[in-house]
């Protein structure tokens, strides 16, 4: 049996404590708006505040990063993460910690963005997508394990424990960083606006619209997923935790799936596919979720499509972008919260008009499909340029040291 790559641990455990810190604090709103005195919709921002970060803080860190040595700038994203996550267990007003949360998300898309493109290199060619998907194997137990124990803390003791936690597990992962991640040198010829340019292209957009538009399709189902259980399915809310861990045993086979397949079919192929299972999948949630039985096994399915494509779609990103593929990994975060965001307001349209909780995800069909018919004009244009061009090409930015 084959052993893990250790030099692949240190950024999925960093990973582990992106994936704690963006999705815990959904469930502890309450706990957070009732601390600070606010209304939850006002906690809300902070959810807000940190996708604006991620959005932001993606191209610009990485944009006045790309001279120094990847390893390095990795560690100091994690010391930016550790330390805002760290303040957030301690701020002691709502508009302190708007702020906090905003600094907070500043590394998370310049941390994937490198972390993808190391990620690449360190499998090789034929392994690129795979060790990919090793990375984001973090981000998929923080769904699985972390979310729900942490809340559950959260909940019993204080939401600070929950700041605090994610501040311990990015310390973690600032120690294996220093102990376990290769070093590799920085090409000195090139600068921000350098790192933009892939974005005159037009194989880039059409890679950002996949993500933004037909991942989106997904977040429609997610963003309402208690409701579509609870009141469509007529699971107990005291059931919902294991309902949570269903989806996130089936976002770790999905992560982990999607990145062998990428590197046996082509991620032009994967995506393609992925996205038709996808609208599939999203169609059988609208006509089935009344049956309990049934609604278990799809929101098993749709979890592990919501991360299947994340190692496809970034390493048609990097083909896109062969001299900027960490700026491009990078918008690529940010193309995921703009899906998020997207999915969650279209997937409330029919829901403010009186429509029942399956309809969201009616909604994310279309997304959906819009995404796949997008995808298969990117293979029938692009898809000659096999997966080995990346490495054919070598990394324009970072070389790795001899």
């Amino acid at each position: 049996m084959a052993t893990i790559d250790k030099r692949i641990i240190p950024l999925a455990i960093g990973g582990l404590g992106i994936g704690t810190t963006e999705f815990t604090i959904m469930g502890l709103l309450p706990d957070i708006a009732k601390t600070l005195q606010i209304s939850i919709p006002e906690a809300g921002h902070l959810i807000s505040a940190y996708a604006l970060g991620v959005v932001i803080g993606a191209p610009i860190l990485i944009g006045y990063s790309v001279k120094f040595p990847p390893k390095k700038v990795l560690m100091s994203l994690m010391v930016i993460f550790t330390v805002f996550n760290a303040l957030s267990a301690i701020a002691s007003d709502y508009s302190m910690m708007l702020v906090i949360r905003f600094l907070s998300g500043l590394p998370h898309g310049a941390f994937f963005g490198v972390g993808t493109v190391m990620a690449s290199r360190m499998g090789g060619k034929g392994k690129e997508a795979f060790y990919i998907s090793l990375m984001f194997t973090g981000l998929t137990i923080a769904n699985l394990a972390m979310v729900p124990l942490v809340t559950y803390i959260g909940h019993t003791f204080h939401w600070r424990w929950y700041f605090a936690i994610v501040a311990v597990i990015g310390l973690i992962a600032l120690l294996f960083l220093k102990l376990w991640l290769p070093d590799l040198r920085t090409n000195q010829n090139t600068h921000f606006m350098e790192e933009l340019k892939f974005l005159k292209g037009k194989q880039a957009w059409l890679v950002l619209m996949i993500t933004a538009i037909g991942f989106g399709g997904l977040f429609t189902w997610f963003s309402y997923i208690t409701p579509l259980m609870t009141v469509v399915a007529g699971i107990k809310s005291s059931q919902m935790a294991y309902v949570m861990v269903i989806a996130g045993v089936g976002m770790v086979a999905g992560n982990l799936g999607g990145g062998v397949l990428s590197d046996r079919m082509s991620p032009e192929k994967t995506c393609s596919l992925l996205l038709f299972l996808m609208m599939f999948s999203l169609a059988g949630v609208f006509f089935f979720s009344q049956y309990q039985n049934i609604a278990l096994i799809l929101t098993f399915v749709c979890g592990a499509l919501s991360m299947s494509v994340a190692s496809p779609i970034n390493i048609m990103m990097m083909k896109a972008a062969p001299k900027s593929e960490m700026m491009a990994a990078a918008f690529m975060q940010a193309a995921f919260n703009i899906a998020n965001a997207m999915g969650a307001f279209l997937g409330g349209i029919p829901l403010e008009h009186g429509y029942t909780f399956n309809y969201p995800s009616l909604v994310g069909v279309v997304m959906t499909g819009i995404g796949l018919a997008i995808s298969l004009r990117y293979k029938y244009v692009y898809a000659s340029k096999s997966t080995s061009d990346i490495n054919a090409s070598g990394n324009p930015t970072y070389n790795r040291q001899h």
